[in-house]
């Protein structure tokens, strides 16, 4: 969990785009991302959001994304 350093939610998101997901649908800030291998993720945060190493690694675990990713 220490691998992962606090990162906008911007950067996230558009990292997990670049890892192959995509805009499923969006209903205000909660847009559904889709990958064809792992499914559906619920993305809910505002870009200027800080998220920490914990919420990293729990988004992590869920989407596949590697810190090298970001």
């Amino acid at each position: 969990m220490g691998q992962w350093p606090s990162t906008k939610a911007a950067k996230v998101f558009r990292a997990l785009l670049r890892i192959g997901y995509a805009i499923k649908t969006q209903r205000g800030s909660h847009v559904v991302l889709t990958h064809p291998e792992r499914g559906d993720y619920v993305w809910a945060f505002h870009d200027a959001v800080e998220i920490g190493p914990g919420m990293l690694a729990r988004i992590a675990k869920h989407t596949g994304l590697h810190p090298e990713d970001l």
